[in-house]
């Protein structure tokens, strides 16, 4: 499960864009719980209403940078849950620390515990290299501050399109309450990112969020709302083998199978 922020415009004269603080349910494709803040800088006081919704009992909860914060890491641990939160430059002591301990050389070649995958998608090659320790020496301070940190861990992506020029590697920290390897990481931190397939596209592209003009009083929000529960709806039926788009359409055509979605 995880929690994470988007957003959409909301087409009236002097509004911004509103923001939806989703928790996603990476097992089942489903959005589990949602909360609407104002801007995207108060996600870190949305997060904290999501999670008291929600029973989280023996998942693992991974939030992005914005939500790396010493109160939200309680909470999780408070709802029996573990916590897989990312590390920016928003925790300086903390991206400090991994910038000591983990050099760009000493990735690559881990003598601990870890895990590399290789992708080919559409010309485009990506490998990635993941690594995790146990709280060493460059933490030793920092794990009195945050609550149950047992796990530290490093995920270094290097890609290239075709034959073109190697991109710049990309570094990601993670910092964690649950005892993960190497390989637990590297899958925890691809369903992280799954939100943009299986949720923003979805929500993008087949319910056309993005083109929605209704804006009036809490219109926007309540229809967020909305597309989430219909999308939960749309992935939970399995029977009929199509995508979203074909799914609403058949809905609208087939009231029997209607009758079946709604009562998944």
């Amino acid at each position: 499960m995880f929690s994470r922020c988007e957003s959409f415009r909301a087409f009236s004269l002097g509004k911004g864009a509103i923001y939806m603080v989703s928790a996603f349910s990476a097992a089942n494709g489903v959005v589990l719980g949602q909360v609407k803040t104002a801007e995207k800088s108060n996600e870190i006081t949305a997060i904290p209403e999501l999670l008291k919704l929600l029973n989280l009992q023996g998942c693992l909860v991974t939030i992005d940078a914005m939500g790396c914060q010493k109160e939200i890491a309680t909470q999780v641990l408070q709802k029996g849950a573990d916590y897989l939160l990312s590390v920016k430059e928003n925790q300086p002591a903390l991206a400090d620390a991994f910038e000591a301990a983990f050099p760009m050389a000493k990735v690559v070649n881990f003598e601990g515990d870890a895990y590399v995958t290789d992708e080919k998608n559409r010309g485009r090659q990506e490998t990635r290299y993941h690594i995790v320790s146990e709280v060493n020496e460059e933490f030793q301070e920092l794990s009195y501050e945050w609550p149950g940190l047992k796990t530290v861990g490093v995920v270094m992506s290097f890609r290239q399109e075709g034959d073109e020029v190697p991109e710049a590697p990309m570094i990601r920290y993670y910092i964690s309450s649950a005892e993960l390897s190497a390989k637990k990481l590297a899958e925890a931190a691809r369903q992280h990112w799954f939100v943009e397939n299986k949720l923003h596209w979805s929500l993008d592209v087949a319910l056309r969020e993005d083109a929605c003009k209704i804006h009036r009083g809490h219109a926007a929000g309540n229809l967020a709302r909305v597309r989430h529960i219909a999308l939960n709806y749309l992935k939970g039926e399995a029977r009929f083998k199509g995508g979203i788009r074909r799914k609403q359409k058949k809905t609208a055509l087939d009231e029997t199978y209607l009758a079946d979605i709604l009562a998944v």
